[in-house]
């Protein structure tokens, strides 16, 4: 039977296998870092001890904003800072990670007005410039989620919402998982088995690719439990091509959205309830409750604390685990 704790006044959690206690740790807890409009693209920067992110989505003409708010202290429970809008309108920015330069990696989604593309910009200048806008000289749909390989290549989710959600044109390509080479300028199709995918990580050795799938969310507030809620995972083939598809897990409640490893190799992910923890094996090991939760990030100066965004606030959650390392000088 499922075991639910307390790690303190704000704190829960939820037991399956005794595995998630080694997640936890003695010293768990998850109080509120700030009450603020967060939803998606979390990215902690170290250089910086600063935490970015974008907003929910307005409604009627869309909009939404990349923030950076720094934390104080370099023990946990960090303060928050000053938030400050870094960029807005963003052309509807997504999901969000650092380069091997500390460059912010930004999914822009796009306008009916202004092509979508996977963007990067300076933290320092602020200045921004297009990574990938196109495939065979079709448009993207709707960038979603990206990480950086250690090799430099770029790797990118690309479903549909924007055309679903009213604010992009009818797609003219599929709903694909892209590699984008920076050193030759090549972006290939790597996986188009999805319905909507999503979320995406490598596991720590980049042996292995994971890729959310949320198809049963077809539409703002809609669920379909007989489309795709699952977790798929491919094996890497020579660092560039993907190999042996197959079922990683099924998340329920809700749809699995952001996607994370720690060190150990677990698989962290977003639920309608929480993050939920699975093994390497794909064993659900246990859930940290986080209600309306979309995406997360690991950071802190260990990269023991998760940052977990639910649209109205962000939680800071001190876990034993710590983050697989993100190839990168800034985060």
């Amino acid at each position: 039977m499922p075991e639910s704790g307390t790690g303190d006044d704000e704190s829960t959690f939820t037991v399956f296998r005794d595995g998630f206690r080694t997640v936890l740790g003695k010293s768990f807890r998850r109080p509120v870092l700030i009450e603020t409009n967060a939803h998606e693209g979390p990215v902690y920067a170290r250089a910086e001890h600063a935490l970015y992110f974008t907003t929910v989505p307005e409604p009627g003409p869309k909009n939404i904003a990349i923030m950076r708010l720094p934390l104080a202290g370099d023990t946990f429970p960090f303060t928050a800072g000053p938030l400050e809008v870094v960029r807005q309108p963003s052309n509807m920015a997504n999901g969000m990670c650092l380069d091997r330069k500390g460059r912010l990696v930004i999914c822009e989604q796009g306008t009916t007005t202004e092509h979508a593309r996977i963007a990067r910009m300076d933290l320092k200048t602020r200045q921004i410039e297009s990574v990938a806008d196109r495939w065979r000289g079709l448009p993207f749909n709707s960038p979603n989620d990206v990480v950086v390989k250690s090799d430099g290549t770029v790797w990118f989710t690309d479903p549909d919402y924007g055309a679903i959600q009213g604010f992009k044109p009818k797609p003219e390509s599929g709903v694909f998982v892209y590699r984008h080479d920076p050193a030759t300028g090549e972006t290939a199709v790597v996986a188009d088995s999805f319905n909507k995918p999503n979320g995406l990580a490598f596991s720590p050795d980049e042996g292995v690719l994971y890729v959310t799938d949320t198809g049963a969310n077809q539409a703002p507030g809609t669920y379909f439990p007989n489309l795709p809620h699952h977790i798929r995972a491919f094996d890497v083939h020579n660092g560039r091509h993907l190999q042996g598809d197959r079922l990683f897990a099924v998340v329920s409640p809700g749809c699995p959205d952001g996607l994370k490893l720690d060190t150990k190799g677990r698989v962290y992910t977003s639920s309608a309830t929480g993050v939920q923890v699975f093994s390497p094996d794909g064993d659900l090991l246990g859930e940290i409750a986080a209600p309306g939760v979309a995406n997360f990030t690991f950071g802190g100066p260990k990269n023991d604390v998760l940052f977990i965004l639910g649209d109205t606030k962000i939680w800071q959650a001190k876990l034993k685990a710590k983050g697989a390392a993100r190839p990168t000088a800034g985060g």
